[in-house]
């Protein structure tokens, strides 16, 4: 399933997993295994032990571009829900919301949401890529993430 409402400005993507929720979480919610399932192609790495575990979290990405980002954890239920908010180093977040939900369906099968929100970007430099995002972006990171879940690409 992919929602793509321009006019709200929050886009998201759905799709079933063959894998529990448990394992398809532990990759997005270890920020090194990231750069491996982002199909923004946008993440270059991040350092080993960031392992978000609650809201407040703040975990370091550095994009490929060079630029490092401090994530801000928004939303936190382990197995079920995680969101953070992009900055750059030792800024304020400046409003655009990257979320994921997991609904497990069985034992060995897990519907994924993705959403990006930038209902709130107010930095205007950033509108236009913020607008250039879609609900294809989303669902590419939801395949790659399912292919290393199902063991395509090993964990």
């Amino acid at each position: 399933m992919v929602q793509d409402d321009p006019s709200s400005r929050v886009i998201s993507a759905s799709r079933e997993i063959a894998a529990p929720a448990g394992a398809i979480f532990a990759l997005i919610a270890d920020p090194a295994e990231q750069p491996r399932w982002d199909g923004n192609d946008n993440l270059a790495e991040a350092a080993p032990g960031q392992r978000v575990m609650a809201v407040g979290d703040v975990f370091v990405m550095t994009n490929r571009n060079g630029g490092v980002r401090e994530n801000h954890v928004v939303a936190f239920i382990e197995g079920r829900e995680i969101a953070w908010m992009p900055a750059p180093e030792g800024e304020e977040t400046p409003g655009h919301r990257w979320g994921w939900e997991l609904e497990e369906l069985d034992s060995r099968r897990t519907l994924v949401t993705h959403t990006y929100d930038w209902s709130r970007l107010t930095d205007e430099k950033r509108l236009a890529k913020a607008a250039g995002y879609t609900a294809e972006n989303l669902r590419a990171s939801i395949d790659r993430l399912a292919r290393l879940a199902e063991g395509a690409d090993g964990p």
